[in-house]
């Protein structure tokens, strides 16, 4: 096994999720018996300490519903809107976010997402929950990850997981067609009072954009 990011947490993934080393293999979420799938990614070089040096009013923040093949170009005009000079950095993370978003709507057969760039400094979403949704990437560029929990027999979530920082996780949600449930749960991290500054990209699947107006 390669040397990974997960490799001292691989026993601590609940049942359910799985974890793969490529993009493609994210796929698994279709099986039946897989609740989530997290994709075992290496950093992009330098993106997180470049990510970590700006200030957090200058971070970009959007929710758009759009095609895959506009989400380079959108991104793009983010950060030009927020006078963030053009560096590598932030080449490689505008690639990166648009091959996440084509990867994501190949694997839900959709020709449209909804894509959010979310600033996150306080407890949103601190609860333990399923997300109201067929299914959702979500990956943390900087900040704590996305935090797993799954319901114990007196259905209290325990954390078992936090997803490493710039490992996306596709997750099933309510609307997903077949076993929305499995116990499975997951979090924002609690940071409110310590000065962390999250940067989180979610992608969901659009089937009609017409009726997202």
């Amino acid at each position: 096994m390669p040397d990974t990011l997960l490799r001292n947490t691989l026993q601590q993934v609940p049942a359910g999720v799985s974890v793969v080393e490529q993009a493609e293999d994210l796929s698994v979420i279709h099986l039946p018996d897989c609740a989530a799938a997290i994709w075992n990614k290496a950093p992009l070089p330098g993106c997180e300490a470049w990510l970590d040096a700006l200030n957090p009013k200058q971070l970009p923040r959007a929710r758009l519903i759009l095609r895959p093949d506009a989400v380079e170009r959108s991104i793009i005009h983010l950060f030009e809107g927020a006078e963030i000079p053009a560096c590598p950095e932030q080449d490689l993370l505008t690639a990166d976010i648009a091959a996440l978003a084509e990867q994501f709507s190949q694997m839900m057969t959709v020709d449209y997402i909804r894509l959010r760039l979310d600033v996150v400094q306080t407890n949103a979403c601190r609860k333990f929950h399923v997300d109201a949704v067929q299914a959702r990437l979500v990956c943390t560029y900087r900040g704590t990850g996305t935090q797993l929990g799954m319901q114990d027999q007196n259905n209290e979530p325990r954390c078992l997981l936090t997803v490493p920082t710039g490992a996306p996780i596709v997750l099933r949600g309510t609307k997903w067609p077949e076993s929305p449930r499995s116990g499975l749960l997951h979090r924002s991290p609690p940071i409110e009072g310590t000065g962390e500054t999250r940067l989180v990209v979610v992608i969901d699947p659009v089937i009609d954009p017409e009726m997202e107006i």
